[in-house]
């Protein structure tokens, strides 16, 4: 799963937190649409060729991407390197989610991994409790819970459906999780600009030694043209999940990002055939809907207690 992840903050709009306006929803699912494409297409290249190359692919084209509209004459800003280390962290996290996602995308159907990806919000959930000593009552630990049982149901660990890429997929989602932990501390401590940028820098520049070594120069105008699709794709989507954030909130638009679900079903059915098994549609179901209803309890928890700081 693409992430996965925020790109570069925007400041929330007041909008009410139940209801998304449409010129929000539209760049919204335009973004689940384009990442259910760029996996899909990674899934294709991984075939042509090694899974470090069409990583570096798909952010030395991104970062060529965010070069162009954020150049050091228009916004010096994001040419600023702030808080290095913790830039540098965030950055490696995205690459090793790539890298595990890209090849577990190589051995599984895009449902498979798009599905356990979608644990991360839980997961999220977890890691702000143990490293942000967030409290959480015990209807959001049980929604948690019944998550990874859904994750159990598309793995069926013990089984003869399960493969060992299912624990790359996992690990990849597990990266994107402290991804977007480390995004969140950021956020309001870096120029936006300077995100973007060290996210598409720092991958191009690590994955160059490796890439040396495994390097096969594309064999067809059909392989360039989806490599380049694949970073275009990264930079496009990123840049509609950031203009619906103009005009609602997170927490209004996160359940409608498992809509990305659909597509890939689609996109991997029309691409390579793949049916995804009824293990695999039941264990997403039930992860979906434990995201959901964990997401309902974070709003109505924070509902309680804005209205608890309006009264005091």
């Amino acid at each position: 799963m693409t992430v996965p992840g925020p790109s570069a903050p925007s400041p929330q709009p007041s909008v009410p937190p139940a209801r998304a306006p449409l010129k929000a929803l539209i760049p919204l699912f335009g973004s689940t649409m384009v990442f259910a494409c760029l996996d899909t297409t990674a899934k294709a290249m991984s075939y042509h060729l090694p899974v470090i190359e069409v990583s570096w692919f798909r952010y030395v084209i991104n970062l060529l991407m965010a070069m162009a509209v954020l150049n050091p004459l228009s916004s010096p800003g994001a040419w600023r390197f702030e808080r290095p280390g913790l830039q540098i962290v965030r950055a490696l996290l995205l690459t090793l989610m790539t890298l595990a996602n890209f090849t577990a995308l190589h051995y599984l159907q895009v449902a498979e991994t798009t599905s356990i990806g979608f644990l991360s919000p839980m997961v999220i959930t977890l890691l702000s409790v143990i490293f942000l000593h967030e409290k959480i009552g015990i209807r959001r630990v049980v929604a948690i819970v019944v998550g990874f049982l859904g994750v159990l149901l598309i793995t069926q660990p013990g089984f003869g459906d399960f493969h060992p890429a299912m624990l790359l997929a996992l690990a990849s989602m597990l990266s994107g999780a402290l991804y977007t932990l480390v995004t969140r501390h950021l956020a309001t401590r870096v120029n936006p600009g300077s995100l973007v940028i060290s996210l598409a820098a720092v991958p191009s520049l690590l994955l160059i030694p490796p890439l040396l070594v495994v390097w096969q120069t594309p064999s067809s105008p059909v392989v360039w043209a989806g490599l380049i699709f694949m970073g275009a794709a990264g930079g496009f989507g990123h840049f509609l999940v950031m203009t619906a954030h103009r005009f609602a909130t997170a927490a209004t638009l996160a359940p409608y990002g498992y809509i990305q679900l659909i597509w890939t079903v689609i996109s991997g059915y029309l691409v390579f055939a793949d049916v995804p098994s009824i293990w695999t549609l039941v264990g997403a179901g039930v992860v979906v809907a434990s995201g959901l209803y964990l997401l309902h309890r974070e709003r109505v928890v924070h509902a309680r207690e804005m209205a608890a700081a309006a009264g005091s």
